[in-house]
C-alpha cells in the first residue's frame, strides 16, 4: 500500500509558479475562484456564498495534509504570492497506488499556459516521490479545454461514462483520463 507524507508541506515551483499551502489568508482569493459560475460550471460542487465558507475550506484543505490523505496546493503566483488557483490528489487511492488529480484557475489566467506548468509539476511529484503508479482526472465532456490541456501533458482517455454523476438533481457525464508512471 502506498504511504504518503505530506508534512511538512511539499512547496513546488516552477518558472511563473509558487504551488503552496493555502492559509487563512487566502480565503478572498479562494472566494474569487468558488463563487465564480464560469470557473465552476464544470464542477459539480455548490459555489462559495461567503468568504467564511472558503475559510472553511482551507480548513479541510489543510486537515486532510494534516491526516495525509489528500494534498491540495494553492496555485501562487511567484512575483506576486497573489493566488490565482488550486490544484491537487482530490482522491487517493492508496492500496492501488493512484490518484485523482483536480484543478481550478482563475479565468483571467486561462489560455496563459500555468494550468500546464501546475500540472506537469504536480504529475511529477506525484510519480518520483509519492511513487504512485497512475494519476486520473475526470472531466465534464464539455470541458474541452480541460480534455486538451490533460492531452498535452501525456493522459490518455480511459471512458466516457453515461450519466454517472448525480448533482443538484441532475445527472451528468464524466470522462476519465489518466496517465501512468514512466517505465525509467
Amino acid at each position: 500500500m502506498l504511504d504518503v507524507n505530506f508534512n511538512p508541506f511539499p512547496t513546488l515551483s516552477t518558472e511563473r509558479l509558487v504551488l503552496r499551502q493555502f492559509r487563512n489568508t487566502d480565503a478572498a482569493h479562494l472566494f474569487v475562484l468558488r463563487s465564480d459560475e464560469s470557473i465552476m460550471r464544470f464542477i459539480p460542487r455548490p459555489l462559495a456564498t461567503s468568504e467564511a465558507d472558503t475559510a472553511v475550506l482551507i480548513q479541510s484543505f489543510n486537515e486532510n495534509i494534516r491526516t495525509n490523505e489528500m494534498i491540495t496546493w494553492a496555485i501562487a503566483l511567484r512575483d506576486s504570492d497573489e493566488v490565482v488557483g488550486t490544484i491537487g490528489f482530490v482522491r487517493m487511492s492508496k492500496e492501488n497506488y493512484r490518484a485523482e488529480v483536480g484543478y481550478l484557475l482563475r479565468t483571467d489566467y486561462h489560455g496563459s499556459g500555468m494550468m500546464r506548468e501546475a500540472l506537469v509539476a504536480v504529475v511529477n511529484y506525484g510519480f518520483r516521490t509519492l511513487n504512485l503508479h497512475s494519476i486520473e482526472a475526470v472531466v465534464d465532456p464539455k470541458n474541452v479545454a480541460s480534455a486538451r490541456l490533460l492531452e498535452r501533458c501525456g493522459f490518455q482517455k480511459e471512458g466516457h461514462f453515461k450519466e454517472n454523476k448525480f448533482y443538484n438533481g441532475r445527472f451528468f457525464d464524466s470522462v476519465y483520463y489518466a496517465r501512468f508512471t514512466p517505465i525509467e
